[in-house]
């Protein structure tokens, strides 16, 4: 065997050991944040079961009002919490948010009247919206693209638990109805807020800060997982250009000085964790269009989340499919490549809105549990596609978590409009809700169609040399002293995945 065969040979084991003790040590903690977060985001529907409406006097829409109030303050807090994740550690971080939630979901057992609920929901959607965006950061700083959708999807499932467990575990807890003079929906809170301050606390001990700290790593593993990061997009451990650009940067040199070229003499070389904050990073984040139409594909999502239950077999399986045996870059960022997550949506996004139009059209309850099953179908899978795209094509620390967390807060405004589309006036077809939701399915369609083909585009526009100005336009902006970051998803051989 060859010397070469024996060293590609050894990077597999060593790929295997890294992803291995990676997926034992982060994903198992993340699934239990997931899992707690749905059920504290649930449990106020099965509080309303048990009596909460009655004993705090709600009327009218005053309990949609509430649930609007969480989504609210959720959404406000999403794009800070990502932009102090690196300052803070999110081995700490996210724990600490949870432990926040946890408390004050224990404390909305103690909830008198419409005013108290109020605040309570606010201060929990202060609590609760750093979490995703957060998780999404998190990960991309631990494994590779064609890695990240996989492991999405394993902490993903944990949320569809909470649609059986949650309610399993409420219909015991309700039968605590009594004791210590407390109704059974005020012990809803009580404990299931005390479990996830247990989850929180315990997930702390296990989660690693970043790769470079993380104890149950061998040196050698440390720094294999650290170069494999470093050119997921062939972007090398000392900066943030490609070792492929360096033909691209001749290209670039002043005629007038022909043994040097503009960008390898004075393109800083700035790792990753040396980045600081700065505000035009923010602004690149806000301005890419994949931001955009990605938040209003997720927005089809948020809009029916609520009112679905969900196999969990599906949400896992889009994953390992999708970026099966896509482990070099040329395959990675094939401008052609049609079986990432984005590509995989379009057929996704058919099977859910089938569920609606057959919703829609049922005249028994058979059929309605029919197309309860394709809607769930369709959605669950969904989630970790969308969640994987802005992580992946996104590059520079702050640009990356700016477009994250925005995306998850322009697409967490769906909350608003499933707050107040389905009520019992529609009963038992609920026609309305069901259409009104198949018209935000339809257009999530199209905006992730849209942003297949700005790929494509893209792509295809870097692959011919035609973006190898933005080496220039950087260089211009490190020189005026306008940015220290690093030229991230702007470097010409930048792909995006599809």
């Amino acid at each position: 065997m060859s010397t070469a065969e024996e060293l590609r040979q050894h990077e597999r084991k060593l790929t295997r050991r890294v992803l291995w003790k990676l997926d034992i040590h982060v994903l198992p903690p993340l699934a239990f944040l997931w899992l707690a977060n749905f059920i504290d985001r649930t449990n106020i529907g099965n509080a309303r079961i048990a009596g909460l409406e009655q004993d705090t006097h709600l009327k009218g829409k005053e309990f949609n009002t509430a649930l609007a109030v969480f989504y609210v303050s959720y959404i406000l807090v999403e794009l800070p919490s990502n932009w102090v994740l690196k300052q803070f550690k999110p081995s700490r971080w996210l724990p600490f948010l949870v432990t926040l939630w946890g408390t004050v979901t224990t404390l909305s057992g103690l909830v008198q009247n419409y005013s108290g609920l109020l605040a309570i929901r606010f201060f929990l959607g202060l609590c609760e919206g750093g979490l995703l965006p957060g998780i999404m950061l998190y990960l991309s700083t631990l494994y590779r693209p064609h890695e990240l959708q996989q492991r999405v999807g394993i902490f993903y499932a944990s949320a569809s638990l909470s649609g059986a467990f949650g309610g399993l575990l409420a219909t015991a807890i309700i039968k605590m109805d009594g004791i210590s003079g407390q109704s059974g929906w005020r012990w809803i809170f009580i404990l299931e807020g005390i479990a996830t301050v247990v989850i929180a606390l315990t997930s702390m001990l296990f989660l690693p800060a970043d790769i470079q700290s993380a104890k149950f790593f061998t040196d050698e593993e440390r720094e294999f997982a650290v170069n494999r990061l470093c050119t997921s997009f062939g972007v090398t451990a000392t900066g943030p250009h490609s070792r492929r650009s360096q033909s691209a940067m001749s290209e670039c040199a002043d005629p007038e000085k022909p043994n040097e070229t503009m960008l390898e003499v004075h393109m800083p070389q700035l790792a990753v964790e040396d980045e600081q904050f700065e505000w035009g990073e923010v602004l690149r984040g806000v301005k890419d269009p994949q931001v955009w139409m990605t938040a209003v594909a997720y927005m089809g999502i948020i809009v029916s989340f609520n009112i679905l239950v969900s196999s969990i077999v599906l949400i896992l399986c889009p994953g390992p499919l999708s970026f099966r045996d896509l482990d070099t870059p040329e395959v990675k960022h094939s401008c052609t490549q049609a079986s990432g997550p984005a590509c995989g949506l379009l057929y996704k996004y058919l099977i859910y809105a089938s569920g609606y139009i057959l919703a829609i059209a049922a005249k028994n309850n058979v059929q309605r549990y029919a197309a309860v099953f394709l809607m769930a179908t369709g959605i669950y899978p969904c989630g970790p596609c969308i969640l994987s795209i802005l992580p992946n094509n996104s590059a520079g620390h702050y640009k990356k978590a700016t477009t994250v967390a925005l995306q998850l807060a322009v697409a967490n405004c769906g909350g608003f409009v499933a707050t107040f589309i389905y009520d019992s006036s529609q009963a038992p077809t609920y026609a309305r809700g069901h259409s009104v939701t198949l018209g935000f399915v339809c257009l999530a369609w199209l905006a992730m169609f849209c942003n297949v083909m700005y790929c494509v585009w893209e792509n295809k526009a870097r692959a011919e040399g035609r973006r190898q100005d933005n080496l220039r336009k950087y260089q211009e902006l490190w020189d005026s002293g306008k940015t220290r970051a690093p030229i991230g998803d702007r470097h010409p051989d930048f792909r995006f995945t599809l």
